[in-house]
């Protein structure tokens, strides 16, 4: 699909790509490297970093969404959306995609906050994180989801070429170090769990505001979950 095509028929998807090298060019423009940027220039720009994320900067875990470290990471997740984005863009319009990929990329962002803090309790250090992954792994696993209950939609979904996608990625955070697999686990399950319930709207046996409900649930559960490793961080530094 080209830029036309994408601008028509997935607009969100390409703003979406267009917002990451953007992103990515102002940073360049503000001395940061492409290739290799410095831990200090990623906290400037919104990574994800539990001492801050859970204290007073809790914005960052959607800022770290658009960060990417480094040209390759960019250049991955740029395709991956283009690849996962606009099909699901299609299927279930413009605004509950955007709600969908924000979910499941905070769901990532979360489950890593989690797992960093239990990490910290037990006498580990703290990383930081950015990228879109986790709503990335939402989108791929959406589909994978709408695959395997055969929703009808307007696209020939492959749920063995889907599975091997999600596979080869959640194999690779286990496998290569350096990278998030909180959050490709996260906003998985995110994903899944959107696309069960899509698959009962799509054959017609829910109404499409179940969306929107289940959106609101999500976030307000996402809502307490950030609150209570809040008061749990706030608590270890006082």
């Amino acid at each position: 699909m080209n830029i036309q095509n994408l601008l028509i028929k997935a607009p969100i998807t390409l703003l979406l790509i267009v917002i990451f090298v953007g992103f990515a060019l102002y940073q360049l423009t503000q001395g940061v490297s492409m290739d290799n940027p410095s831990t200090n220039d990623l906290l400037r720009f919104g990574a994800n970093f539990l001492p801050l994320s859970l204290t007073h900067e809790p914005w960052r875990v959607i800022s770290s969404v658009f960060l990417h470290i480094g040209i390759i990471h960019l250049l991955f997740n740029g395709f991956a959306v283009y690849y996962f984005g606009q099909i699901t863009e299609q299927i279930i319009g413009k605004w509950q995609f955007l709600m969908l990929f924000l979910l499941s990329a905070l769901g990532g962002n979360l489950l890593n906050l989690f797992i960093t803090w239990q990490d910290v309790q037990a006498g580990g250090s703290v990383g930081l994180s950015a990228g879109a992954s986790g709503g990335i792994m939402g989108l791929g696993a959406f589909l994978l989801a709408l695959a395997v209950l055969r929703a009808p939609t307007m696209f020939v979904l492959n749920a063995k070429s889907l599975f091997v996608v999600m596979a080869i990625n959640l194999l690779m955070g286990f496998a290569l170090p350096g990278i998030d697999n909180a959050a490709h686990i996260g906003g998985a399950l995110i994903g899944a769990l959107f696309g069960m319930m899509m698959s009962l709207v799509l054959k017609s046996k829910l109404s499409r505001a179940w969306f929107w409900k289940m959106s609101v649930i999500v976030a307000a559960v996402f809502g307490v979950v950030w609150w209570q490793l809040h008061t749990q961080v706030l608590a270890l530094i006082a």
